[in-house]
């Protein structure tokens, strides 16, 4: 396509679709190797917040949606959409901490891992994402769950202002006091928020003294004890462990569930309280393997998560909260069992709001989509053959169980192949108001589905 002259004055780089490059660009905003069939008709590749503010500009100029990548690890893609600009932030990644304010200012492009390991040295933290490599633009969009996140909240709740382009190509803060619509619609609308950000100003915590967890794999044949245990103790669960249940194949490709229990703590007999509750299952004498108690570092955590979600692997994902009763919960979650594909596609179980002291109050802001325990499926293979049913069983597995929801997580939304509610209806209509201000023509893509 003919895009017009301003096209000349980027810092980055612009690619229209047939120019040699694009089709390397548009696969490489991608982390998941499933890229979406999907084709903007052009893609910047912005070097500079100047060329945020250029690139709105020329979209507005030329009638073009924009879809916005920071890190890439959207397993749906949202970006990615057909026609239209695509604006690659990924390449502005600086951060500037100011340890005494306890506060930074973080670029789009910047990893969670990498800005974790940066406040080590002042020992501040932030609930980052639990997997390396996720840029932080779109997690704290659509809420961020990261580590130690049961403790400070979605880390969309530590956002204290943002700069960011608006539909009219104006770059502007968004704070308590200006713009204060444009804030509290960034935190929470994900992939549907209506402005470019070009930075978040967040406000930082101390960093947890011990790193610990455990590990018990139980067979599959204790399902039900398993998971009516995990039910029933996680009002007694400690605030700063997360406890997850996972559903997997082993080596061998027999299916397994791994209970595990990362605490971030800072005393020893707090780790040890809280790590001495997964020693009550009741089924505890048939697990496969115990490890009740190993220290390590975050670094050891990351390894740990990344095992599940291997580079260059195709995904498929989807997710559900829910208070439901367990016995309603435990059919669902035997079929999920019966149908698991190949290694290493998995389900998680999360407590996420009970705990043995209260979950922190949230302010008002677009973010009011969760619960009890969180549920979430992903597919994971390599041959491009077997796309169909993975993509099937994710899809169809989370629809059996969608009566028991209350809703999903924009972190891990399906909402091209199913959609659903991520957000109050009070607080969808207020963002639909809100975008109706700031960006009457649509120049934002929505998001890929809604209820």
């Amino acid at each position: 396509m003919a895009i017009g002259a301003e096209t000349a004055s980027f810092d980055g780089t612009l690619l229209t679709r047939g120019e040699s490059g694009y089709e390397d660009a548009r696969r490489a905003t991608v982390w998941n190797a499933r890229t979406p069939e999907r084709f903007p008709d052009a893609i910047v590749q912005a070097a500079s917040e100047q060329d945020v503010v250029r690139a709105i500009r020329l979209a507005r100029a030329e009638g073009m949606h924009v879809g916005i990548r920071s890190g890439g690890h959207s397993w749906a893609g949202n970006h990615v959409r057909d026609g239209g600009m695509l604006l690659d932030l990924s390449r502005l990644d600086g951060t500037s901490i100011d340890p005494v304010a306890r506060t930074a200012a973080i670029q789009p492009g910047c990893v969670g891992d990498r800005l974790i390991a940066e406040l080590a040295s002042h020992d501040l933290s932030f609930p980052a994402g639990h997997c390396v490599g996720v840029g932080l633009g779109g997690y704290l969009l659509q809420g961020g769950f990261g580590w130690n996140g049961r403790v400070h909240g979605p880390a969309c709740m530590s956002v204290e202002a943002i700069d960011v382009v608006t539909a009219d190509g104006e770059l502007v803060r968004a704070d308590g006091e200006h713009h204060p619509d444009l804030l509290w619609a960034a935190r929470g609308a994900g992939p549907g928020f209506f402005g470019a950000v070009t930075r978040f100003h967040v406000r930082l915590h101390d960093r947890p003294r011990i790193v610990a967890n455990a590990v018990y794999l139980y067979p599959i044949d204790v399902l039900d004890e398993v998971f009516r245990w995990a039910h029933e103790i996680a009002p007694r669960v400690a605030r700063a462990m997360e406890l997850m249940l996972v559903i997997h194949r082993d080596e061998a490709g027999d299916l397994e569930i791994a209970v595990t229990g990362p605490v971030l703590g800072d005393s020893d007999a707090e780790v040890r309280e809280a790590l001495a509750l997964l020693e009550t299952c009741p089924v505890a004498d048939r697990a496969k393997l115990a490890v009740p108690d190993v220290r390590g570092s975050l670094d050891d955590l990351y390894s740990g998560v990344q095992a599940a979600y291997p580079n260059d692997h195709r995904y498929s994902a989807d997710n559900m909260w829910t208070s439901a009763p367990i016995d309603d919960l435990l059919p669902g979650l035997r079929r999920i069992a019966e149908t698991m594909p190949e290694a290493p596609s998995h389900m998680l179980w999360m407590n996420w709001q009970p705990g043995s002291t209260p979950s922190p109050a949230r302010p008002d802001m677009a973010f009011s989509c969760e619960d009890d325990t969180y549920i979430a499926l992903y597919g994971v293979w390599q041959d491009e053959s077997r796309d169909a049913a993975n993509v099937a069983w994710v899809a169809n597995r989370m629809r059996e169980m969608e009566h028991l929801a209350s809703g999903i997580q924009l972190a891990d939304e399906n909402l091209g192949e199913r959609p659903a509610r991520f957000v109050s209806e009070a607080n969808l209509a207020r963002l639909d108001e809100i975008r109706a201000e700031y960006d009457p023509d649509g120049l934002f893509h929505p998001w890929m589905g809604r209820l």
